[in-house]
């Protein structure tokens, strides 16, 4: 695990821990579940493809043998139903026939081609909608399995706060990870003014200042009951963050309400008044400022079978599709009434 007192002191620090990081593991680890993540991560950036493909190449071919070996003995998989289907997926393709990541601007609007990331089990993104606040589940998936040990790159204090960074299994932004304030706390996925100053505070005094991070309320994304963040590095500004929309003081109308706030106290209000209605919300946080949107359930009947998984990248007009078609042919007017239909 790094050493680095904050795995956020810098760009450098951060590209340089989070590729180390998952070198260790495709060395140390010969699991399904390391090898799918160091996949899914290297098929995001071309430099960690560049570095880390032969190894991958040669990883794939022991696991599939292994696996087959299992088969005709009639053994017992030691591996997790769900990192058994993935793998069985992804060799049916065929290791050199794997699609990385790609991506195009369809007029404003960001669009990732990413296959391997339509394997990720859905978990809690698409169950109906109840509350905002849903008890923590200790029998549930959450990020305090011992399992996912394996998973984390940095543990330390941030911020004043103990806090986990995990990287992200199926990961759709760059050095995206999973930050978990205070694991053992065992919070659910509610945000409180605590740990919303918290976040705030974070972006502010980092050492990258293009570190963001993303909120999923429960019925607007959110995966694992857990409360956590995602982290990750935007270079390029996302679309809602263009100059050109009202909430950034121009002229364009976003597709469905955004609100932009440059004060935490300010915008905690806002949260409040979402909470005492139990609206979902997704949230963007970067350096001095957040984009708030407040949308429709992900299981409303406004929404399309596809756009029900819909989260905070999208929300923020940076969409991933699984197939080369719709990647090749989705359009800015089709992506933007996809998003209209989130408003409230």
């Amino acid at each position: 695990m790094p050493t680095t007192p904050t795995p956020f002191a810098s760009l450098s620090a951060l590209e340089r821990d989070f590729a180390d990081g998952l070198a260790a593991m495709l060395e140390t680890q010969r699991t399904l579940g390391a090898y799918i993540l160091v996949l899914a991560n290297a098929a995001y950036d071309p430099r960690l493809w560049a570095e880390l493909s032969p190894a991958l190449s040669a990883r794939h071919a022991e696991l599939a043998a292994s696996l087959a070996e299992t088969h005709r003995r009639g053994g017992a998989l030691a591996e997790p139903d769900d990192d058994v289907l993935v793998f069985q997926k992804l060799d049916a393709v065929g290791f050199d026939h794997l699609a990385r990541v790609e991506s195009r601007r369809a007029g404003l609007w960001d669009v990732m081609f990413n296959p391997i990331r339509a394997l990720r089990p859905p978990r809690g993104s698409t169950v109906p909608f109840e509350a905002l606040l849903r008890p923590f589940d200790a029998g549930g998936f959450h990020f305090n399995k011992p399992f996912l040990a394996r998973e984390v790159l940095w543990e330390g204090g941030l911020a004043g706060k103990a806090a986990r960074l995990l990287y992200n299994k199926f990961p759709f932004a760059r050095l995206h990870g999973l930050l978990v304030p205070e694991p053992e706390r065992a919070m659910p996925q509610f945000l409180t003014a605590e740990l919303h100053g918290w976040a705030w505070h974070l972006c502010a005094h980092s050492g990258i200042p293009d570190l963001c991070l993303g909120y999923n309320s429960q019925g607007a994304g959110a995966s694992v009951n857990h409360l956590h963040f995602q982290s990750f590095v935007q270079a390029n500004p996302l679309p809602l963050k263009d100059p050109r929309f009202a909430h950034n003081g121009g002229n364009a109308s976003y597709p469905l309400p955004c609100k932009r706030f440059s004060e935490p106290a300010d915008a905690w209000q806002e949260l409040e008044r979402l909470h005492e209605r139990d609206a979902p919300y997704n949230l963007v946080y970067g350096r001095n400022c957040l984009h708030l949107i407040a949308r429709v359930p992900q299981d409303s009947e406004k929404l399309s079978a596809r756009s029900r998984g819909y989260g905070w990248s999208e929300m923020a007009g940076a969409v991933t599709v699984f197939s080369r078609g719709e990647f090749e042919t989705l359009s800015a007017p089709d992506f933007e009434a996809e998003l209209a239909r989130f408003a409230p």
